[in-house]
């Protein structure tokens, strides 16, 4: 380790007492080298067993890793938590320049707890924590408070603003915080986690430089890395598309889940593709920091103003596959306009994407079978393809004037508990499911997966790849395994995982020598695997089990790429996964 590296400092922000302190952990970044590993690490160090998510606490921990600043695509920042939406380890990542932000001030990871007694929002740069009045702007939408809060900071340096919006002050359990506007930590709730803690906003940025240990190998690395990710055909279609090039093919192999998975083929997906956006509504394309690929999509949506019809203003709304599918072909929406008019609503009062979409998939069936009326909904009446309804009952969710809407506030796994239909709410480990029915491989990644996310071992690849006969229990099980195995040291390097195909094990090595660490390829495969354990024993500890996990039933009954899936076949996989978690 570089001595001088600002990477082995952790800054530590207590809240309630209006307090900071910094201590230089190289026990931690020795061992964990960063993002995920350290992060994991101090979750064990500072959320005590069985902390109320939305206690004082509860810890939100941001950490990132040695490539960040030094390396193309290494720009993810790393957030854990416990999480209120699932009562057990919360994990998100974003992109934008908060990852190269925390680094430029100066810190590997940082620490917030406590709970301040009036909404406050931070500015962190360099070596000054500075704790702000945030009366003024507690109620303001994720969008103005990103407006507000820079023209009160005038720090120099790389910056960057993280914020909630309504839904986290109200403390929605799938609220998520905005990074960039465009970016997000979106899954598991950190939203609601800021809010509980009256933390509306964290600004952050700095100015230092970062050492490498030899120049001439740093620039023959870096250029050999930046040529290898240009030429890479898939990211090159994540520069045209974006991850919505996504919608068509998954839709052809009737594998997009669709009106809350009772198809999986929508008949209108060519108008909510990605080329078809592409086409009639890209505005920008943006990139996160130290990105060559750009694969953010901006649509430019028009629209009048009410007393002036040939006045418009221009509204600028991300988009991209899983917001596509969750708020698209997960609800029947193919009007490509009603669909970016409801992610705009997501993105201003603050809440996960895919978690909102599923829970309203989840309520328009419920609607439709009886289970709620009209008295539930007060007078709503959701139906398939309806955005403006759907709008309105996003608004209510973050109100919550009702028992049924503060139920929604806590996702369709809470709602069904309540009211029914729990065969079709679409929660693995109570998160709400992202976009892939494609077969065994996609649904046990959300069910065994530390995060219960897509991101977690890929199965959705391995049901595209894997021959009929290699497509064994025991063999996905590894192979899944295997996969976030490598992903824990992906996360770690906070590198994002579009870049997996350029960041193989013994690139990954070289470049961490370069960065000062010494790790051999065969050392990061077992630090992969004990990082992953580390996640399991937390989850353990918060009462979590793979023994019992609750297999929706709608997933057996709609048919997949790979035909009728059996529930004893997940059972099995589940049972050879638990056992390559314990074994040597």
């Amino acid at each position: 380790m570089i001595e001088r590296d600002p990477l082995q400092r952790v800054l530590y922000i207590d809240l309630s007492k209006r307090r900071f302190w910094v201590k230089y952990r190289p026990d931690l970044f020795e061992k964990y080298i960063g993002g995920a590993g350290v992060a994991s690490a101090l979750l064990h160090e500072e959320c005590p067993k069985g902390t109320d998510p939305l206690g004082p606490d509860n810890p939100i921990i941001f950490a990132v890793g040695p490539l960040v600043g030094l390396f193309p695509m290494a720009s993810k920042t790393v957030a854990m938590f416990k999480s209120p939406h699932t009562g057990n380890l919360g994990e998100s990542h974003a992109g934008g320049r908060s990852a190269v932000s925390i680094r430029m001030a100066g810190y590997g990871a940082i620490v917030i707890k406590g709970t301040s007694n009036i909404p406050i929002y931070l500015s962190i740069f360099n070596d000054k924590v500075q704790f702000h009045d945030a009366r003024a702007i507690w109620g303001m939408r994720s969008h103005v408070v990103g407006r507000v809060i820079r023209e009160r900071e005038k720090g120099t340096g790389i910056r960057s603003i993280m914020r909630i919006g309504t839904a986290g002050e109200k403390k929605v359990s799938y609220a998520c915080v905005v990074t960039e506007t465009y970016r997000h930590f979106g899954r598991l709730g950190l939203g609601a986690v800021f809010g509980s803690k009256k933390l509306k906003a964290i600004i952050i940025g700095g100015k230092r430089s970062l050492p490498v240990t030899d120049k001439k190998r740093y620039k023959e690395a870096y250029d050999e890395v930046f040529k290898r990710i240009l030429e890479t055909p898939s990211l090159k279609k994540y520069h045209d598309l974006g991850t919505s090039l996504n919608v068509l093919p998954l839709n052809k192999k009737k594998a997009l889940p669709t009106r809350n998975l009772e198809q999986a083929c929508f008949e209108h997906a060519e108008k909510i593709s990605g080329e078809h956006l592409a086409q009639h509504f890209l505005g920008r394309r943006l990139a996160c920091a130290h990105c060559p690929i750009a694969c953010i999509h901006l649509a430019a949506l028009r629209t009048p103003y009410e007393d002036e019809p040939y006045f418009y203003k221009t509204t600028f709304i991300s988009y991209d596959y899983e917001l596509i599918y969750a708020l698209g072909s997960m609800l029947g929406i193919g009007d490509p306009e009603g669909m970016l008019h409801l992610l705009d609503t997501v993105e201003y009062i603050g809440v996960d994407a895919l978690s909102a979409g599923v829970t309203l998939a989840w309520t328009t069936e419920a609607y439709e079978r009886g289970l709620i009326s009209e008295k539930e909904t007060l007078g709503l009446k959701p139906s398939w393809g309806d955005y403006k309804t759907y709008q309105a009952m996003l608004e209510r969710i973050v109100t919550q004037p009702n028992d049924f809407y503060k139920a929604l506030a806590k996702g369709a796994e809470y709602a069904a508990e309540i009211y029914g239909g729990k065969d079709f709410a679409l929660t693995f480990g109570k998160n709400e499911m992202p976009g892939y029915h494609t077969g065994y491989g996609g649904h046990l990644t959300f069910l065994t997966g530390a995060r219960h996310s897509h991101l977690d071992s890929a199965g959705y690849s391995y049901d595209q790849k894997l021959r009929p006969e290699e497509l064994t229990p025991e063999n996905l099980a590894q192979k899944l395994f295997n996969e976030e195995c490598y992903r824990q040291i992906i996360s770690s390097l906070v590198i994002c995982f579009f870049a997996r195909s350029v960041y193989d094990y013994p690139t990954i090595a070289r470049l961490l020598s370069i960065a000062g660490f010494e790790f051999s390829e065969e050392d990061l495969k077992l630090l992969g695997k004990r990082i992953l354990r580390q996640k399991y024993n937390f989850k353990y500890r918060e009462g979590f089990s793979l023994d019992n996990l609750r297999i929706p039933k709608r997933i057996l009954e709609t048919i997949s790429p790979h035909g009728q899936l059996k529930e004893d076949f997940f059972r099995k996989a589940i049972a050879v996964y638990k056992s390559l978690l314990t074994s040597d």
